[in-house]
Formats: C-alpha cells, structure tokens, sequence
C-alpha cells in the first residue's frame, strides 16, 4: 500500500490535475495506494472540489493554515502505527506530494520499486521538471555557507549549478541508475515507514520551508541512506501557493533557515552564517532601492520589501522584529 499524502493551499486546478494523474498511475502500475488531501483553509473551493471529484481521497479540511508540517503529519499520524514486520513497514511508506506537480507514467512504481529493492533506503526522490519540461535540480546536498551566499549576493552564475551551490551533476539525472543524495526536494519525497517511525514526524517548528531537510538530515544521521530516483519523473509547476504571498514566504524561507542551522550546526558555522545574512540582506535592502530609483519598484512594494528585509535580519540577529 503506498499513502500519498498531498497538503493543498488555494491551487484547486492543480490540485485537480495533481491527483486526476496520481490515480491513473495507480491505475496503471497496478499499486495499491491511498490518497490524503490536507486542505489548509483553502478560500477557492478545493475541499469541495475533492469531494466532488475525488471521493476515493481521505480529505481533512482544516478550518485555519496550520503549515505544511503539521498538515502533512496529521495524514501521517494515521499512516505509521506501531507495525513489527518488513511488509507493514512498507506498507506504511508516505510519499510527500506538492500539490503543484503531476506524476508522468511509472513514477510511482520506479520509486516504489527502489525502495523495496534497496534495504537502506530511508527516502526516495523523483526527477522533477519544470511545467514547460526543462530541467529542475531535484536533490540537494545539506546546506553550507556558500549556498547561503548563492542565495544572498550575486556570486558568478557559472558556479550556480556546481556542488558549491549544493547541485548534483545533470549527468546523475540522465542515467537510469538511482543516486546517493543528502536530501530531495520536498516536491516528491517518499518516506519508508520504518524511518519515520525511528525520528519521529516532521518537526512543526517549521511552519514552512526546510522541514524535509531538517527531516532528511535526521533520517541520514541514523544510518538510513537518501537517493534520488532518475526513472521516477515528475513535473513540478513550483511554488504556486507561495507565490501568492511573496514577502510573507522570503520571511517565512529564512525564518525557517535560521531555525535550521540553529539545530544542526555547530557555534561558529551558526556564527557565520548569521554575519553573511545581515550582511545579505543589507545587500538586498540597497539594490531594492536602486531598483526603486530605477523605477522597477513601486513605493508600496520597496516598503514591503524593505520591512521584510528587516523582519528577516531581526529574526536572525535574535532581536524582536520591528513594528510597522
């Protein structure tokens, strides 16, 4: 039995097409699988829409945004009992699924198939695709301090897609061979039953972004391996709930930034990186007014920007965010 759990947030139409292509590649594999939907107060009508449309769906309709960790466990919470066997374990695997993809033919079976053939495999990741089929970095190595950078100054972009920015090689997705990663994106990710049982859920703190890190850094820190899975093929229209919200999601990335590298680094990286932030987003903070000056930026838009920036440097200096 494979449980796909899929945590929505005002994207019914790709919602719609979301789970219209998880059932037919259920239906053509073969597999047995459950599918839960989490609506997270959806004001576009997605619950009804999966009513409707969906009925076979486990739906739970939260009544308040209650982040996608605490969505997602709430399907898992019902998925991994207590179970003593290899086929429970299995059987007890969740698939992380973004509502904004679609699984292309045989996605579910290739990462199904690895993780039943390969014992020490804790989580599995798809290939991922842009809407228009270009290609999309799926795995990621554990975030250092250059990755920081990358996303903070405008370092040369022919070192974008190298390991300093935390990048695999393109050749690895080329092949039909699964590959050894620290984490997939969170877009795809299926999880052995057994892993999630040994580290406990996906930590809440995390209110968005960095969860699956965080709970990919702790599944490998117990010995279970993480791979990115080539024949596994997704499209992934990204990050269409968050774009409707743009500088409440910047805050909410390096809000959960901050709080990863507080549990998992040491003193001096966690020292480090909170310097190269403030510096980044006094860096930000200076091209968003030449923009402005420019005339690339509205008024309403510079001050938004610039009290985000604020938000997040205070977050990370430790102080109280300043009032508007």
């Amino acid at each position: 039995m494979l449980n796909i759990v899929i945590v929505s947030w005002n994207v019914r139409d790709l919602l719609a097409a979301c789970l219209a292509s998880v059932y037919a590649d259920l239906n053509r594999s073969g597999l047995q699988g459950q599918v839960w939907v989490v609506d997270n107060a959806s004001s576009d009508g997605s619950p009804d829409l999966v009513r409707a449309r969906f009925p076979q769906a486990h739906l739970i309709a939260n009544d308040h945004n209650v982040g996608f960790a605490a969505a997602n466990n709430q399907a898992i919470q019902q998925i991994v009992p207590s179970f003593p066997s290899l086929r429970a374990e299995l059987r007890n695997s969740v698939l992380l699924l973004n509502p904004d993809t679609e699984v292309r033919p045989g996605a579910l079976a290739a990462l199904v198939g690895w993780l039943e053939q390969e014992p020490q495999a804790g989580v599995v990741g798809a290939r991922l695709s842009y809407s228009d089929g270009t290609f999309q970095h799926s795995a990621f190595h554990f975030p250092r301090l250059l990755q920081l950078a990358f996303d903070l100054f405008p370092l040369p972009a022919r070192l974008a897609e190298t390991r300093w920015n935390g990048r695999y090689p393109r050749a690895l997705y080329e092949g039909e061979t699964p590959f050894p990663i620290d984490h997939p994106l969170g877009a795809a990710m299926l999880v052995r039953g057994a892993a999630i049982q040994q580290v406990g859920l996906l930590d809440e703190r995390f209110y968005m972004y960095c969860e699956e890190i965080d709970w990919c850094m702790r599944i490998k820190a117990v010995g279970w391996q993480n791979y990115c899975v080539p024949r596994a093929r997704v499209v992934h229209h990204a990050a269409r709930s968050t774009r409707q919200i743009q500088t409440t999601s910047f805050v909410g990335l390096w809000r959960s930034r901050q709080r990863l590298y507080t549990k998992h680094y040491g003193p001096l990286t966690r020292a480090a990186a909170r310097a190269l932030v403030l510096a980044g987003m006094r860096w930000q903070a200076a091209a968003a007014r030449r923009a402005h000056h420019q005339g690339r930026l509205s008024d309403a838009a510079l001050a938004a920007w610039l009290a985000a920036f604020d938000e997040v440097a205070a977050i990370w200096s430790g102080q109280p965010a300043p009032e508007n």
